[in-house]
């Protein structure tokens, strides 16, 4: 099936409405566990024992799936710190302020919550990335913004480090649309749905 982005988006934006609440629930649970696991490996191979592992994330809007429960979890491990995405100007990358359960939070461009400080994280050895629309080889397809391809843009502009993940509803699979990304977007590392790993995140041996 060939479809413009925009028409793209609002197809994977309705196929998301349309889910069973109760699946997406379940879904994001499965999705929470296995996020856990994985981090579990990561941090038995984590390098820098002088400073924790740098973990953005996200603070899921309707319908996106929820990892709130996962990041409360995280919140109380030693070897983690939280940082969420903060949107300073338009067409600018993103900032990432840290975050715990008692960070104070605004409301901010298009409904996200923000971390009310003026803070600002280190770079992220960890990203969560938000995706409406994943291929199979790490392509996203976002809201059209443009915010994370520009952040992961500049970080890997920067040299630093990082490990990029695309959290999406199986829904958002484009195997059956003639998608083709654009020049500027920066594929993901991995993807993780609620029927497992679409794209599989970095294994590590002890």
């Amino acid at each position: 099936m060939s479809l413009n982005p925009t028409d793209l988006r609002q197809t994977l934006l309705r196929l998301r409405a349309q889910q069973d609440p109760a699946d997406c629930r379940r879904g994001a649970l499965l999705m929470r566990g296995r996020l856990f696991t994985w981090l579990n490996s990561y941090k038995k191979q984590w390098s820098h024992p002088d400073r924790p592992i740098h973990i953005a994330a996200f603070w899921a809007l309707a319908q996106e799936p929820d990892l709130q429960p996962l990041l409360q979890q995280w919140a109380d491990d030693k070897q983690l710190r939280l940082s969420l995405p903060c949107i300073v100007a338009e067409n600018a990358p993103l900032v990432f302020k840290p975050w715990q359960p008692t960070t104070p939070m605004k409301s901010a461009l298009f409904g996200v919550q923000e971390p009310d400080t003026l803070e600002i994280a280190p770079h992220p050895d960890i990203i969560l990335v938000p995706t409406l629309g994943f291929s199979r080889q790490g392509d996203r397809l976002g809201y059209g913004k443009g915010y994370y391809d520009r952040t992961l843009a500049q970080l890997q502009a920067q040299s630093h480090p990082f490990i990029s993940i695309g959290i999406a509803w199986a829904v958002g699979d484009l195997s059956s649309y003639s998608y083709h990304p654009q020049a500027h977007d920066v594929p993901l590392d991995a993807v993780l749905t609620d029927k497992g790993w679409a794209v599989p995140a970095p294994t590590f041996t002890s």
